[in-house]
């Protein structure tokens, strides 16, 4: 009884961590016995804890012995299974090496433990109370929608794609999807295309480069003379003004092209990994494969209406997407956690 008047004396501080591709997004809560007070993000040029996020976090957790540290699992293996019974789960997998835990007596979802124990090395400095997992984000996010008619789902962050199918809260199928792994595969199956593909005139000496033709396209540093020479240009004509206007915004306009151009590619990786992935829950006897017609996306990143339209038209789903704040959703589940909804 004591100990709970002493705690409604100080204000409950929830610190929620996002490891993003090159940055980490920190978002604070401050509740108080009357509910939520005030609230505060920032993001750090930095994928591992730096003075800087150090120093912010302490900031607010110095103001309370009431704060709990929550972060959003970003082992690259981990996933879910449609079962909790811990006897089936080998017939789906080997999670000897993997940390699970069920949900809602329903169905695990597991994380390496080799990645958990780096996550928890990592930020040993700050401590971790709560590590969430994205299927846990992405079925609290449709916590409304899964317990309906069968459908696929997606949580869509930088870099992972987790995807699960659920029929009546049943979860039936479940894959995390890492782009940068897929992308490296890629890579190396370029490379190898390419060292095919290229016929050098190889001998027991070396590479003969005699018959190479070398243009010289580049510009000798000579040729612009010295530099006080700059000092005669101060009277070019209003045309070449407009030229270099026009140059600067030719350079924006490639510049939001290959903006454009890398959401695309992004998009496509993240429908081809989900057009593959559902391929594999259709023809993979081990789940209860049922046809999909609707796709609801969490969408943590912005994504294009690419994607849509790739999931539309190449796999005939209906599509559905909401835009997702990862850090408010992870200092959702905190304060499930602590009883503060």
């Amino acid at each position: 009884m004591l100990s709970k008047i002493f705690e409604a004396l100080y204000l409950k501080v929830l610190v929620n961590i996002i490891v993003k591709r090159a940055t980490i997004v920190v978002y604070v809560e401050l509740h108080s016995k009357k509910g939520a007070i005030d609230n505060v993000n920032a993001e750090f040029e930095t994928i591992t804890p730096n003075e800087k996020m150090i120093d912010f976090i302490n900031s607010y957790v110095k103001e309370s012995p009431y704060y709990y540290i929550s972060i959003l699992d970003y082992a690259s293996i981990q996933g879910a299974l449609p079962t909790c019974d811990k006897h089936r789960i080998p017939y789906y997998t080997d999670l000897s090496d993997s940390e699970y835990k069920c949900y809602n007596n329903s169905w695990i979802y597991y994380t390496s433990k080799t990645q958990l124990y780096e996550i928890e090395k990592t930020y040993k400095s700050i401590g971790i109370d709560f590590i969430f997992s994205p299927f846990v984000i992405l079925a609290d996010f449709f916590k409304d929608k899964i317990i309906g008619k069968i459908a696929l789902y997606a949580l869509v962050q930088e870099g992972y794609v987790s995807i699960a199918v659920f029929q009546q809260g049943e979860l039936l199928y479940a894959e995390h999807l890492d782009m940068q792994a897929n992308t490296e595969v890629e890579d190396i199956l370029l490379t190898n295309d390419l060292s095919d593909d290229i016929d050098l005139d190889i001998d027991d000496g070396g590479i003969d480069l005699e018959n190479i033709d070398v243009e010289d396209e580049g510009t000798e540093l000579e040729d612009f003379g010295n530099i006080e020479d700059l000092d005669s240009m101060e009277d070019i004509d209003e045309f070449d003004d407009s030229k270099d206007v026009e140059e600067e915004l030719l350079e924006s306009v490639d510049t939001l092209e290959e903006s454009t151009e890398g959401s695309f590619n992004e998009d496509y990786q993240r429908f081809s990994l989900i057009q593959t992935s559902i391929s594999h829950y259709y023809k993979d006897e081990r789940y209860k494969s049922q046809f999909l017609e609707n796709m609801y996306i969490a969408d943590a990143v912005g994504v294009s209406s690419d994607l849509k339209k790739y999931l539309e038209e190449e796999m005939f789903l209906n599509v559905y997407i909401r835009h997702t704040e990862l850090d408010a959703e992870v200092c959702e589940l905190a304060k499930e956690e602590l009883g503060l909804l």
